[in-house]
């Protein structure tokens, strides 16, 4: 399905038979590779998903924008995705960042599962220390 954002556009396709879905990734990833050539668009790959967007905005930005019109005593980034990438690298200290799925990332911390990462934040609610 197409999905229509803000600033982006995003073809899924984790509903699609996978070996039809990688013959037409490959063509969608090449048809815009060629037509954003001379374009200041970005086409990102990420789980299941193609979306093509403004160069130079990125999860990554929009917090940088967001934080620094509000003082924050706790910021917490979680994501699974490479496009939550920008935003994990943009964070320092105070700031946690935790990447869902083991492999390189720049986050601080990693966990192996959704799973774990709902048993954190009723750990967080339970302790009452964030």
């Amino acid at each position: 399905f197409i999905e229509e954002k803000e600033y982006s556009l995003a073809w899924h396709y984790r509903k699609a038979d996978p070996d039809l879905a990688y013959v037409r990734v490959n063509e969608l990833k090449e048809t815009l590779l060629h037509l954003t050539e001379n374009l200041n668009l970005g086409i990102v790959e990420g789980k299941k998903v193609i979306e093509i967007k403004n160069a130079e905005i990125n999860k990554g930005r929009a917090v940088q924008n967001w934080l620094q019109n509000t003082k924050w005593d706790f910021v917490l980034a979680i994501g699974d995705d490479v496009t939550d990438e920008d935003l994990f690298a943009v964070l320092s200290d105070p700031a946690y960042t935790l990447k869902v799925g083991l492999g390189l990332t720049q986050a601080k911390y990693n966990i192996r599962a959704v799973k774990e990462v709902r048993e954190l934040l009723h750990e967080f609610i339970r302790s009452k220390s964030f």
